[in-house]
């Protein structure tokens, strides 16, 4: 990892990290997907489940990428992605990353046919069985997912501080031919990465301090995002703890120009980022401050979440 890979706290940045795992699991997708004989595909990225940031990578330090496929379906493909820093000076070695990922082949000769995926051999029926359940899931949170996306994020005039519109904010980006993949759309890694770093700009807006990304709530590709597209990334507050604070992340896709197609919703998620001193120490997040009935109900959507996430980590210690 280099020096241009860095965040403003000098260690690698979170979207770095979501675009290598997203490399991985598209080339080992991909390789899987093109193993028998048939029609040639790329597998694109639907969906990234949580994803949590265990340990900051470090400039200088190697990463190290490793992908597994754990499940297939007749249309999909379930990839395990693990990331581990290497100190090369000193041997020491850390699990930074855990992602599960889920791709879909599509065919090279028509972008809109999805193609069958070549089943895996499973050590034990409980894998497979298991694998099912989570596609179920995920399937599922997808399609609601999908259904709430309507929301956009309006420009506030003079507002206050660590309210909503004080820290909201956009990027706008012409898609061009480094940012896709054989097909003409856009790499998955290459939307995350900008996704994490409007999140960082709206958590330092909002903390005016160091801020890092925590974790990943899953991140939804509900539809393609075409070479020659502008693309608008906005993120907002919509939830704060004493020690951390959740941002909400869309991407809206306006089609080429000669297309007759209008903006439509392409990615959303959920980031959550801390607050670090200087001398990388969490510190307290200041309360956000809600004034619509919108963002009331946001806030307590994202305070369940908080809270469910909270409880399955404890339930996971209580186990361990």
């Amino acid at each position: 990892m280099r020096p241009d890979d860095a965040n403003v706290a000098g260690n690698v940045h979170g979207g770095t990290i979501l675009k290598m795992i997203e490399e991985a699991g598209a080339i080992i997708s991909t390789r899987h997907c093109n193993s028998q004989a048939g029609e040639p595909c790329v597998a694109a990225l639907a969906r990234v489940e949580r994803t949590d940031f265990l340990s900051p990578v470090c400039i200088g330090e190697v990463a190290n990428v490793s992908a597994e496929i754990t499940y297939t379906s007749r249309h999909s493909v379930e990839v395990q992605v693990n990331v581990m820093s290497e100190n090369i000076l000193t041997g020491a070695k850390k699990v930074t990353n855990k992602a599960t990922l889920w791709y879909v082949p599509l065919s090279l000769k028509n972008v809109n046919k999805v193609l069958e995926v070549p089943p895996i051999q499973y050590a034990r029926k409980e894998q497979e069985e298991e694998g099912k359940k989570r596609y179920e899931e995920q399937k599922l949170d997808r399609l609601e997912t999908k259904q709430r996306n309507g929301d956009v994020i309006f420009p506030v005039i003079n507002p206050e501080p660590h309210t909503v519109g004080y820290s909201q904010s956009s990027l706008i980006h012409l898609v061009g031919p480094s940012d896709c993949t054989l097909l003409g759309f856009v790499h998955g890694g290459v939307t995350m990465k900008l996704m994490d770093e409007v999140a960082g700009i709206v958590a330092a807006r909002h903390c005016k301090t160091n801020i890092v990304t925590a974790s990943v709530d899953a991140i939804n590709f509900h539809e393609k995002i075409k070479k020659g597209s502008v693309i608008t990334i906005s993120g907002r507050m919509t939830f704060t703890s004493n020690k951390s604070m959740e941002i909400e992340v869309f991407v809206d896709a306006d089609p080429f120009v000669d297309e007759p197609r209008e903006r439509y919703r392409a990615v959303s998620a959920f980031f959550t980022y801390v607050s670090l001193s200087k001398e990388g120490k969490p510190l307290p997040v200041p309360q956000l401050l809600t004034e619509t009935e919108d963002e009331k109900r946001r806030f307590e959507e994202g305070k369940g979440r908080y809270l469910q996430t909270k409880a399955k980590r404890q339930a996971q210690m209580q186990q361990a």
